[in-house]
């Protein structure tokens, strides 16, 4: 995307708004993309990276606001999309309590427009540092009324969703003996092999840190592999749980693997490459439904407090919608990642029609 096509690009995708906004005291800039409020308030986590410039800093919460849009609506929460993009090293320690109260504080002043939580590069020790300045925070630590950690629930998602595409590709939604490689072992690729391990797969594992890769060894006696060589290795199902875009011209000419199904955002690097994946029959799981566990897992406490169980059994509702997106895939004849496009494109519709006739909104009552 280039400067002049903004707006463009905006208009293109349904994005309602993007806000830039710094606090030179504290050496903050952000990025904040609301892409839709049809649902409810727009929600989403708060990214910190090394963009290369402002502009990639602007595309990547254009890009996952829209993914947060389909995430939700495709699981039934009423909430709309939006994320925050924080342009810095992600490990900074200096000064990093008074920059997310300075971020908590940009939020604040939205009311209510935007809720947000844990995501790449941040921790809940940053969002107890922004609540602090706003309730409009979802994900926090269980001391300050939140869930917790939800890397475990959004694996137990994937898995879910695993277990459905493996039921879809060989007739029962076992994974025993499956050859499955994980790339990635961050929050939610170390209790991704800790389920594969009790679910009796064969898991492999790779990471750019070895010292990550040696402890999923030792721990659960998985075989370690390079970086390199995940793409093409001779596995059942390729795991992405590390950053987007591995589903590429060049990961598709050595792809192996019968099923992908991961955690990682923006996994085709380009549309045509999930219609690739379709033309090879090739079973992919889309990955804001299947790594949409963490996300329902930890906004199920705006609806009734935080209950564990509760939470739970939504997130394990993901192998029922994997399963409908494959229904609509074969109706259709398209790609399961158009599929899941259109399964959550059909309820917020709905919800606009609804609105258009009864002039109410039901999306917007969320309390914090």
């Amino acid at each position: 995307m280039e400067k002049n096509e903004i707006f463009d690009y905006m208009a293109a995708n349904g994005h309602e708004k993007v806000l830039c906004f710094q606090n030179e005291d504290v050496g903050l800039r952000a990025v904040l993309a609301i892409h839709s409020t049809v649902l409810g308030p727009a929600a989403g986590g708060c990214r910190m990276w090394t963009y290369a410039d402002d502009l990639a800093a602007m595309e990547d919460a254009l890009r996952l606001s829209k993914g947060m849009t389909y995430k939700y609506a495709a699981a039934g929460i009423n909430l709309g999309g939006g994320k925050i993009v924080v342009i810095g090293d992600p490990k900074r320690r200096e000064g990093r309590e008074m920059l997310f109260r300075a971020l908590g504080r940009f939020i604040d002043s939205l009311g209510g427009e935007y809720l947000t939580g844990e995501d790449v590069g941040t921790t809940l020790q940053d969002m107890d540092y922004m609540r602090v300045e706003t309730r409009n925070v979802i994900t926090l630590p269980e001391s300050a009324g939140g869930a917790g950690p939800i890397g475990p629930a959004t694996a137990f998602g994937v898995l879910q969703a695993m277990r459905a595409c493996v039921e879809e590709g060989f007739g029962s939604p076992s994974l025993r003996g499956k050859r499955v490689v994980v790339q990635g072992l961050g929050a939610v690729g170390e209790p991704m092999v800790q389920y594969l391990t009790g679910e009796g797969a064969v898991v492999l594992v790779s990471d750019l840190d070895q010292a990550k890769v040696e402890a999923m060894v030792g721990t659960y006696g998985a075989t370690a592999i390079a970086p390199s060589d995940v793409t093409a290795a001779d596995v059942d199902v390729y795991c992405p749980c590390a950053l987007g875009a591995t589903i590429n011209d060049e990961s598709l000419s050595v792809l192996k693997a019968s099923v992908v199904c991961g955690s990682a955002n923006n996994q085709l690097a380009e549309p045509r490459h999930g219609d690739e994946l379709h033309r090879r029959g090739v079973l992919y799981a889309p990955d804001y439904i299947a790594n949409a566990g963490g996300t329902v897992y930890d906004t199920d406490r705006l609806w009734g407090g935080v209950n564990k169980e509760r939470g739970m059994a939504k997130v394990a509702k993901i192998y029922e919608r994997m399963h409908e997106i494959f229904m609509i895939s074969k109706a259709d004849g398209i790609g399961t990642y158009l599929a899941a496009d259109r399964l959550a494109e059909g309820r917020i519709n709905a919800y606009r029609a609804i609105k258009r006739v009864h002039g109410f909104d039901q999306g917007q009552r969320v309390t914090i």
